[in-house]
């Protein structure tokens, strides 16, 4: 996969549109009752650009970006204003957020993840693309604050030193999700007044 370790300007990304998506199969049986199956295991989020252009030097650098990306060729990184923490939106990253794992004097590398809970139930959601600079990593507890380091392209955070047989990895971060454009085309419509509009700039995460 095609992938330039660049993000959207987020001051166009944050009025935009967009979140995850499911797929799910829905069967009608001729008694009226529904039988439900999952074609994706896991959610795939879309996003519409479109909604945070607020004049025409937006416009321009969403083009410019666009073109860069060679339309549907690269992937980018994009930021997703209402979920891009470990924590909730409004608390700030700390180092125990969210559980990687569990040491067993082997293992060096644990996938940075974030969990989502209700109930009973829980989706859990590999972070490949957090943000460097705001990793903070805790082992049984206790901030580390050296000894490991985080490959920002993967999202595996790896420590020097195998934690011991138990002890709980915990992470906190900011995270961005990877996505393409999802369509080679723009639409670009310049009024009188030279400004500019775009009835949609669809977004569409990429998993690998």
């Amino acid at each position: 996969m095609a992938f330039h370790e660049v993000r959207f300007p987020d001051d166009i990304s944050r009025g935009a549109r967009g979140g995850p998506e499911r797929r799910t199969q829905v069967v009608e049986l001729a008694s009226g009752d529904e039988e439900r199956n999952a074609s994706w295991a896991d959610s795939r989020r879309r996003y519409d650009a479109a909604y945070g252009i607020r004049r025409a030097d937006d416009l321009a650098a969403v083009v410019a970006f666009f073109e860069a990306r060679n339309g549907r060729l690269h992937g980018f990184r994009w930021k997703d204003w209402g979920d891009y923490r470990s924590g909730l939106p409004s608390a700030p990253v700390t180092p125990i957020d969210q559980a990687l794992g569990t040491g067993d004097g082997t293992a060096t590398t644990f996938q940075l993840v974030k969990r989502y809970e209700s109930g009973a139930q829980a989706w859990v959601r590999r972070i490949g693309k957090p943000v460097a600079g705001t990793i903070r990593v805790a082992r049984a507890g206790g901030e580390a604050t050296s000894g490991w380091s985080v490959d920002a392209a993967t999202g595996v955070v790896t420590f020097a030193t195998a934690p011991s047989a138990g002890v709980l990895v915990t992470a906190g971060f900011e995270f961005d999700v990877p996505v393409r454009f999802d369509t080679d085309r723009l639409d670009v419509t310049w009024d009188l007044d030279r400004l500019g509009s775009i009835a949609s700039i669809p977004l569409v995460e990429v998993r690998r």
